[in-house]
């Protein structure tokens, strides 16, 4: 890992997004709450946080992070059919919150799949990527 103790303390923020192409008659399922597994939005938003909270555990050379709050926002886009997600971290620390934010919207993208796959094969996990991240030495920067 990075040797992050000569930094000083900041506020940083992250948020990232992914989008699950669900198809028409998943969509339905999980807009009425009618999957088999319980509350597809419900379940894959405590994943998503889960998921922040164990960033860490799961990339070999992340550093460990205090989040000071984390957001997860689902939500049904009948355009496409599809669940865009939206997580965003928070800290006052020596280094940022993207891997936070990111690995947030892949598990709940994950669990989005898990609990619909019954339903269909034909779930799609897409466009996993940083949205906006500010504070540190680097500053702000957002995606166009």
């Amino acid at each position: 890992m990075v040797d992050v103790s000569p930094k000083e303390d900041s506020k940083r923020v992250a948020i990232a997004s992914c989008r699950v192409l669900l198809g028409q008659k998943v969509f339905n399922l999980v807009a009425s709450n009618e999957i088999a597994k319980g509350d597809v939005l419900t379940v894959a938003k405590i994943a998503g946080i889960t998921g922040a909270k164990q960033t860490s555990n799961l990339i070999p050379l992340c550093h460990n992070i205090n989040l000071s709050h984390f957001r997860v926002d689902l939500i049904l886009n009948e355009e496409d059919s599809s669940v865009v997600i939206e997580g965003e971290a928070t800290t006052s620390g020596k280094t940022g919150v993207e891997m936070e934010s990111m690995t947030a919207v892949a598990i709940a993208g994950l669990t989005v799949y898990d609990m619909c796959k019954a339903a269909s094969k034909d779930i799609c996990i897409t466009d996993v990527c940083l949205q906006h991240k500010s504070g540190g030495k680097s500053g702000s920067w957002s995606r166009n």
